[in-house]
Order: structure tokens, then C-alpha cells, then sequence
């Protein structure tokens, strides 16, 4: 069946609600995280962040906060490569979810510089200006326009070395492949449905351009990244 692509969707994603928790939102949070994994999501985003860093002292604390950062996987693949290379990082899990966050915590409980905040940023918007990098690794697509628009703002002040945003590439061809991992992986009904809709959220690269226009940003690189992706890094002056 022909899907249209031109526009963002606005459907909702059960995942959107704020109040889910129990096994199957578990099992989603841990799919989408080893699906991301599998399919090279965790370079993408960890690309970005070497690529703000590259002119930075080495030895210096560079703390980083992950919005939506569902099981906290990118996190504790960041953690892995600050040891690795023996650089400092102090992590931070954003996320509205109570129940994400608290299994989260549990998945990290062996990552000392990771820690994490149940907080909707929209309630509040108290991102506070005390980051060098802001990450948002496939959650940017759940949130309309305007949405976006109020919380690019946000990163643009809180980061003080910039953003890094890793998010679906809105496509006809990138749907019909998920549903190619949905058997593959056995995703529950949930996490199929919010996948198939999470696609028709995605962006163009239009997309991304018109925000960077509507938002002033002139330092930005716009990539796309293997599996239908897009890579978008906002480096400050």
C-alpha cells in the first residue's frame, strides 16, 4: 500500500504517554536500544560528540545530558568509551517516564558517572545551562513543530559546545524495512505500531534545514547516516 511521505505525521505513539510503565514498555525500551545498537545508532550520535570535543582540552570534565534517554544505553556506551580513552564525562539521563527512568537507573547501576532525572522538559524547561553537549537520540520525532522549534532553543542554551540530534529519516522504503525487523526481533504489538509511526514522524532533510533557518543556526552539519537516519550537529560559535 502507497504511504505518504511529503509531511511529518502527527499520529500519536502509545510510548508518548508519560504514565505507561510494566513489562511490555521494558521489552520496548530494550529493543529499540539493541536495534539501535545493531544498526550503528550509537556511532552516529557518538560521532557527533567526538566531533564537539575535537578542539577541547582532554583532561577536562565534559558533562553531557541525554534527552529521552529511554534505557540509557546511549549513555552507558558513552561511559564505555570515556574509559576507553580516558576522558572525563559526567552523564545525565533525561527522560518524563518515571518507570524509564528507574529502569535506567538499574541497567547503570555500574556506571558511577552516569546519573538520571525524571523531568518533562516541556512542563518546566528546566534544562539548566550547566552542559557542554545535549544528545537526542530517536525522541526529537515524537514532538510537533513547534515543539521542536521551543525545545532546539532550549539546547542552544543549555549546550555549551553544542547538540547532537540522531533521528529517523522520514521514507515509504525505511517503513517496509521495519517491518522486516519486527520479525526478525519479535517486536510486541506496541513497539511495531510506535516503530511504523515513529518512521511517519521522521524528517527530510528539508525538515531539518527549515528549523535551522527558523532557529538562526548558521554552524551545523546535516548528515545522512546509514539505515535511514540523520545526523544533525549544531556546534556553537
Amino acid at each position: 500500500m502507497f504511504v505518504d511521505t511529503k509531511y511529518r505525521s502527527s499520529a500519536p505513539e502509545m510510548m508518548d504517554n508519560f504514565e505507561m510503565e510494566g513489562e511490555i514498555l521494558r521489552d520496548a525500551l530494550d529493543k529499540i536500544a539493541s536495534i539501535n545498537q545493531l544498526l550503528g545508532g550509537n556511532k552516529v550520535t557518538l560521532n557527533g560528540v567526538r566531533y564537539l570535543l575535537k578542539d577541547q582540552p582532554r583532561k577536562q570534565v565534559v558533562r553531557i545530558a541525554d534527552i529521552g534517554c529511554g534505557n540509557g544505553d546511549m549513555l552507558r556506551a558513552l561511559a564505555g568509551y570515556a574509559e576507553k580513552h580516558s576522558l572525563n564525562f559526567v552523564l545525565t539521563g533525561i527522560d518524563a517516564n518515571k518507570f524509564t527512568i528507574n529502569h535506567a537507573r538499574c541497567l547503570s547501576a555500574a556506571f558511577p558517572n552516569i546519573s538520571y532525572e525524571c523531568t518533562d522538559i516541556f512542563n518546566e524547561l528546566n534544562i539548566p545551562a550547566q552542559y557542554d553537549i545535549i544528545l537526542c537520540t530517536l525522541t526529537l520525532h515524537h514532538f510537533k513543530d513547534e515543539e521542536i522549534l521551543l525545545l532546539l532553543q532550549r539546547f542552544e542554551y543549555a549546550g555549551r559546545l553544542g547538540f547532537v540530534i540522531n533521528d529517523l529519516q522520514r521514507s515509504a522504503v525505511a517503513r517496509a524495512l521495519f517491518r522486516a525487523i519486527c520479525f526478525i526481533f519479535r517486536l510486541n504489538d506496541m513497539s511495531r505500531e510506535d516503530g511504523l509511526t515513529s518512521i511517519l514522524r521522521g524528517f527530510k532533510k528539508a525538515d531539518l534545514l527549515q528549523y535551522s533557518k527558523q532557529l538562526n543556526i548558521k554552524n551545523y552539519i546535516i548528515r545522512r547516516k546509514w539505515a535511514f537516519r540523520y545526523q544533525w550537529i549544531v556546534k556553537k560559535s
